[in-house]
Parts: C-alpha cells; structure tokens; sequence
C-alpha cells in the first residue's frame, strides 16, 4: 500500500527540486520511532532541502512529529495523492514510470476496531475504488510495460461494500482478468482469509494467472489471544481455508502476519503460535514483536516483558525460517517461470525469490530451473 501511494507521489512531484518527502508509517510504536529515524537521516543527507511529512505517523502523531526541528511542512494523510496539497499542477501524471510489478491500491481505509491497531485513526473508513477506476489504472500500468499487478489495500477483502450492489473482492478480480486477457499475473496483497468471497476462492484455487500465493493477516495462532486482539476470525477459520486451497491448487505458497508477545500471552498460547506456523505451512512469515501503541485498547492490557516479547518474536523467526527453508529446498531442480526484477533476482508466481543468469532483462518472465538454494534464494 505505501509502495502504490509512493510512487504515485513521486510522479505527481516529479518536477519539484530540492524537496524530500516522508510518506511516514505508526502501525506500531516501533514504526513510529523508524519514522523519526528515518526524517532524521532525511534531513542529515539533504541539509538544505524542503522536507514534507505525510502519512499515517504524520496523521495520528501530528503535534510529535510536527514538532520536529528536522520537519519544514506536514500534509494530512487524506490528502497526499490530491495535487492541490503540493501546489503542483492538477494533470501531473497519476502513476510513476515503468516496474516490473504495479501495485494497485484499490482500497483504502478501515472499519474494523483490532485492539493493537491506530490505522482507523490514521485512514479513516473503509473506501473502495470502482472497478472502471481500477481498471484505468492497472491499463495505464500495463502500457508502462509492467507483466504484474498486485492489488493492495489497508483492508483489502473488504473491498466493494460501499459501492452500489455491494460487490465483494472476486468481482473485482474477475473484472481485471476479462478486461486484460493478455496480463500474465495478478496478486493479491495481505488478505482477511475470514472475507475470502465465493468467486475469489474459485479463482485462488483454479486460476493460473492469478498468482498461487496467499498472504494472510492472521495475526496469531491462538482462539483466546486472536478475540482479545477482536480479530473475527479463529485458529481453525484459517485452518480450514489453507487445507480447501492446498487440496485444490497444491503448489500455492502461505504467508502470515504474527505477533509475538501480545498482552496476556502465556507460554500455551506462544505454543499454539509457533505451531500454525508448521500447521499452515507458513513460508512467507512477517513476525512483528508486539509494541504498544498508545491510544489502543491492547496498550492498556496487562503487558509482557521486553524480553519476553523479544524471545518469543526470536523463536517464531526461527520456527518459519525452517519452514521456508523446507519449502525452497523442494522447488529445487522445478522449472519456475520467473519474473525478473531488477538486481539480477526475481520472483516465481509463489513468490519464491531466484537468482537470475546475468544479464537478465528486468520485466522478462523466464523460466530457471534452480540447483540450489543459496543464501535464501533459489540459485
């Protein structure tokens, strides 16, 4: 999502000089401090540059981070895509140049209330937009030579219920699918499995353009610590989804949002989070130690100690490294079409990273047929 918005900012002040922008994240108060981090360094690399925050942190944490000896100039988070914020021209060019990959933002906001989570507060509701909206764009994107579209959103899967008729997310897809039969691949970004509609299940398991990889933002793997959190779904919602898909498309690849070290989280439900991971099959783990973020419910919550939170973040890493390890070890000697990304790596529809023969074009799919697995890439 901060991909899509950033390279859209960065076309839409492609003419302004000297002027560096923080598109700024506060999903956590170790965001937060990243954010301040990374204005500091901003400001150190560019002395005399005009230097503008906006996003989330720049939202929900207005007064702290415009407070900022480093910071020249805020601009409110609902704001940053419109041109009048910026003072540049209405027709600046609404995507960035061409990339191997597009990603579309199709959604925006949330409605949901998850206990750990400031986004509602930054975002505002949930916002979709129209199928002919997106469909311009991911026009426009394909033009520009991109062989990828990955639709991103804060709460994807809800996209469409406040359009007319209530169209859920597999309508959406479909619409893109039919309208560009010539797009090689689709994906999707982080998914609510529990929102997962009918049709999108039928093109998950069944359609070979859209991507068989599945990112799930689950968040733990235990039913007591997934309600505190208000999260509406349980430990075998998830279950019960991966197992229809992988009975139907067996090649598709997890991935997962964790949290180590939640409020109230005992050694029991620690255990039950390390074991979905083995469960699922979680080859694409993001692993976040829990940091309380004021001005939510799970900041008021009985808290663990640093340590312990540090530990248990430690022993889920280490539990889905040797999954994905695994994982990758068995794709060894499969011939993977791959689309080549710039660096000299890219990306199998699994989302498998490779190492590329050099001099690889970026942009190109083409199929490698890896021997080994070398420092986390298929080689």
């Amino acid at each position: 999502m901060n991909i899509a918005e950033s390279e859209r900012m960065r076309a839409m002040l492609a003419g302004e000089q000297n002027l560096v922008v923080v598109n700024s994240c506060a999903v956590t108060g170790e965001a937060l401090r990243q954010t301040r981090q990374a204005i500091r360094r901003a400001r150190r690399d560019h002395p005399q540059a005009r230097l503008v925050v906006t996003g989330c942190a720049a939202e929900i944490d207005r007064a702290e981070i415009g407070a900022m000896d480093e910071v020249d100039a805020l601009v409110a988070n609902a704001a940053k895509l419109d041109p009048r914020a910026w003072n540049v021209p209405a027709e600046a060019p609404p995507l960035a140049p061409a990339r191997t990959r597009a990603f579309v933002a199709v959604q925006n906001g949330c409605d949901h209330a998850c206990t750990f989570c400031v986004i509602p507060q930054g975002r505002g509701p949930s916002r979709s937009l129209a199928v002919p909206q997106v469909l311009r764009e991911v026009e426009t994107h394909l033009a520009a030579g991109a062989q990828e579209v990955v639709l991103t959103g804060v709460d994807l899967t809800s996209w469409g219920h406040d359009l007319p008729d209530a169209p859920r997310l597999g309508t959406l897809v479909a619409a893109i699918l039919d309208a560009f039969p010539r797009l090689p691949r689709l994906r999707l970004s982080s998914v609510d499995g529990i929102e997962i509609d009918a049709a999108l299940f039928e093109l998950l398991a069944h359609e070979a353009r859209v991507m068989p990889h599945l990112h799930l933002s689950l968040q733990h793997g235990a039913d007591l610590i997934l309600k505190r959190m208000k999260r509406r779904h349980l430990r075998r919602d998830a279950v019960e989804l991966v197992t229809r898909l992988k009975a139907l498309r067996p090649d598709i690849a997890v991935g997962a949002d964790l949290i180590a070290g939640f409020p109230t989280e005992d050694a029991g439900h620690h255990a039950e989070n390390l074991a979905i991971i083995a469960e699922l099959g979680i080859v694409h783990a993001h692993i976040f130690p829990f940091s309380p973020r004021p001005g939510t419910p799970a900041a008021r919550m009985p808290q663990l100690p640093r340590a312990v939170v540090k530990e248990r973040a430690a022993a889920l890493r280490a539990a889905a490294a040797a999954v994905r390890t695994g994982w990758l070890q068995s794709l060894v000697g499969e011939t993977l079409p791959v689309l080549a990304e710039r660096g000299g790596t890219g990306y199998a529809p699994n989302y498998a990273p490779v190492a590329l023969p050099e001099g690889t074009a970026a942009g190109t799919i083409i199929a490698v047929t890896p021997s080994e697995v070398r420092e986390g890439l298929l080689a």
